[in-house]
């Protein structure tokens, strides 16, 4: 029983549900914004050969529809790995895989964390097969995270820039959130890292009673008020590999 509520407490906080999550994980925003967002891109990477750039525990292999599936980490992170479902560790620089291994390629909130990005870019590119696609997430609005492993935040226009500098054409791209939906996950955020008490057990506990309110109210207005989508959380990101003489 205990280990049921602990797996479904997990799950709460990468899939959060209205039911659940919305009461008891202080990220429910973001990490709602998220999940429906890579159960979309996911559906345009059926079949083949997967790899997981950046891992850690896999949150999303559920929702992809592969014959294999494939993690990669660096083992030198901001975290460590005692949770995590590595199935090959690299070295920051090369992808330990031959040329167009890989059907597709997904990431999900690692593209932050890769000083060397162009080097990693044409890693990706060089171990996916042409035509594949590389679908991923990448914060806007975040705060410090992993650190010291955390180095950058994209707007939707370098991630455009970024993709048509290494030979990938977007297919997709989506903002996780609004102006007003990511205020209240910020102000969630705040809360719960900084004016709840240090034990994370006890900072739980409270979230129902502290952080749930903004986050419900953050989704209620921000239907109702006025859209924004210049200030969001995260970019969805859907791109095909192009033939190297260019394709489309």
């Amino acid at each position: 029983m205990l280990e049921a509520l602990k797996r479904r407490f997990l799950s709460e906080l990468f899939q959060p549900t209205y039911a659940i999550g919305i009461w008891i994980n202080p990220f429910f925003i973001i990490r709602r914004g998220l999940a429906s967002g890579v159960a979309e891109i996911s559906s345009a990477m059926k079949g083949g050969v997967l790899l997981d750039f950046g891992c850690g525990r896999k949150p999303y292999e559920d929702f992809f529809d592969v014959d294999k599936y494939i993690g990669l980490d660096h083992e030198d992170t901001g975290h460590d790995h005692r949770t995590s479902k590595v199935d090959v560790y690299y070295d920051g620089r090369k992808i330990p895989f031959p040329d167009e291994t890989f059907d597709h390629v997904f990431s999900s909130e690692t593209l932050e964390h890769v000083f060397n990005l162009d080097e990693v870019m044409s890693e990706i590119s060089r171990v996916l097969k042409t035509g594949g696609r590389f679908a991923f997430t990448c914060p806007f609005v975040w705060d410090e995270h992993e650190v010291p492993y955390d180095y950058a935040r994209y707007t939707s226009f370098a991630v455009e820039s970024i993709l048509d500098t290494h030979n990938f054409k977007i297919e997709k791209l989506v903002k996780s959130s609004n102006y007003v939906e990511t205020i209240a996950q910020m102000t969630s955020a705040y809360i719960f890292q900084h004016v709840l008490p240090e034990r994370r057990l006890v900072r739980y506990a409270l979230s129902p009673v502290f952080c749930a309110p903004i986050n419900i109210v953050g989704k209620i207005l921000g239907k109702i008020l006025p859209r924004a989508n210049t200030f969001y959380l995260n970019n969805i990101v859907v791109a095909r590999k192009l033939a190297a003489t260019g394709d489309g």
